[in-house]
């Protein structure tokens, strides 16, 4: 073994095993009837783009794609073309958010120790803040990519404004949000038995106490879910290919 692969398998053995659940079951019901995740992104699928980013990543050990049951073998023909060799699994979501994770952290490998939730129409995360939110979350339990708000955030009811909260105190949070597998598995099943539903996997670990540590976001880090959101993607993946 030369020492580059040696270096590579040291550092390989001394973190957790972390498995990638890509979610892309939801219906794109905001794109106009546009698929969002086999739009075009520079020429290739959405959730190709997104794949991608996971399988050059070195600290995701393998990835698992969530899909609607009808795009599981479109979902297996794209990732066997493109040789995503990671892709242990392509399994249906559910009618949730949380069901859909739940079915994905279901299909890990037993040896995973860290869950990497991402979205799967956020194309344009990095490797950085990939690694930088899987090295966190292997320290404390629960960690997640988050950005500062420009805008003035109003809590309202009934139209009407009721508080607003210090802008310093808020922030946007993104994905991958990355926890300990078996608390986010246990905290999710704990929220759908419960009823509660969520919108995101941080709010499932909150309710049972667990702390959620910030790593940092980007603007461009975008989650893709009007038309807008697309052309401003094309613009951001133009801007990295200069």
């Amino acid at each position: 073994m030369n020492l580059s692969k040696l270096a590579g398998a040291l550092v390989k053995a001394k973190r957790p095993y972390c498995t990638a659940v890509i979610v892309a079951a939801g219906s794109s019901s905001r794109m106009g009837g546009t698929d969002k995740l086999s739009a075009s992104l520079g020429g290739k699928p959405v959730l190709l783009r997104t794949l991608q980013v996971f399988q050059d990543c070195p600290c995701i050990d393998e990835i698992v794609v969530v899909v609607r049951q009808e795009r599981i073998i479109g979902a297996d023909a794209l990732c066997r073309a493109n040789d995503l060799d990671k892709v242990s699994a392509i399994v249906a979501g559910g009618e949730t958010r949380a069901e859909s994770v739940l079915a994905g952290l279901e299909s890990a490998n037993k040896k995973a120790r860290l869950a990497a939730i991402h979205d799967g129409a956020r194309p344009l995360v990095t490797r950085e803040i990939i690694e930088r939110t899987v090295h966190k979350a292997a320290q404390v339990g629960a960690a997640a990519p988050a950005i500062p708000l420009k805008d003035t955030i109003k809590r309202v009811g009934k139209g009407v404004v009721v508080e607003t909260p210090p802008r310093e105190e808020l922030v946007g949070i993104q994905t991958p949000q990355v926890f300990d597998k078996d608390f986010i598995e246990g905290a999710l099943f704990q929220a759908l038995e419960q009823g509660i539903l969520l919108t995101d996997d941080c709010s499932a670990a909150e309710r049972l106490g667990m702390a959620v540590h910030l790593t940092e976001g980007s603007e461009k880090n975008v989650k893709i879910t009007t038309p807008l959101d697309l052309a401003l993607a094309n613009l951001i993946w133009e801007e990295r290919q200069v």
